[in-house]
């Protein structure tokens, strides 16, 4: 039976490079966000507050379909970015910064809160943490267009959510790497010291089981 890992963290943070790096070491399958194609991205960055539903309800949408298939899969899979993530941090924040009606925060809460009581949890959450500058260096260095207009009180605010959310999440056992100290990408020393981490806490679920 293959076990589901998740890696969460904000935007910039090395998510989908991490994803990568360890589905190539451990032959695992990757799951990636839906960013290509995703519909509503350019519009949401262009006007938040008319698109930000509609953005939430696709990344929900995704997220769900995709945790479906990684439990049906016999593979050990690897996702990018968690659905908790969109319902505990993404979706709030577009509320409290006034980017999204409490009306549609509530019904989009509702299905959330019903979709996630219809899938387990991933056997092992990878949280990405990173300073805002840290975060703002990676985002300029990989250039996509859509993400030249991210303001950073935004970014800002998402980070601060992130904190209060991982501090405070039980579902499953968590990995904690500081990004800002961790160049996995360009270190492969770096990146063997996260592998050992993340055998020493798949170990510890083997022997649970």
């Amino acid at each position: 039976m293959g076990m589901h890992i998740a890696v969460a963290g904000n935007i910039g943070s090395g998510k989908t490079t991490l994803t990568t790096l360890l589905a190539k070491h451990y032959k695992w399958e990757a799951h990636y966000e839906e960013v290509d194609d995703n519909p509503y991205l350019n519009d949401f960055y262009e006007d938040m507050h008319r698109w930000s539903f509609n953005l939430q309800i696709y990344f929900l949408n995704s997220r769900f379909s995709q945790i479906l298939e990684i439990r049906k899969s016999p593979k050990t899979v690897i996702q990018d970015r968690t659905i908790y993530e969109d319902a505990y941090i993404f979706a709030p924040n577009l509320h409290a910064m006034g980017l999204m009606s409490s009306r549609d925060f509530e019904t989009y809460f509702t299905l959330f809160n019903l979709m996630s009581s219809l899938v387990q949890p991933p056997d092992l959450l990878i949280y990405l943490q990173a300073s805002v500058p840290k975060l703002v260096e990676q985002i300029q260095k990989r250039g996509r267009e859509y993400e030249a207009n991210i303001r950073l009180d935004y970014l800002k605010k998402l980070n601060e959510r992130y904190e209060a959310w991982i501090s405070s999440y039980n579902l499953s056992r968590v990995l904690i790497v500081d990004v800002d100290n961790n160049d996995f990408t360009n270190n492969p020393q770096h990146l063997a010291h996260i592998i050992d981490q993340i055998n020493a806490e798949l170990h510890g679920l083997f022997i649970q089981k």
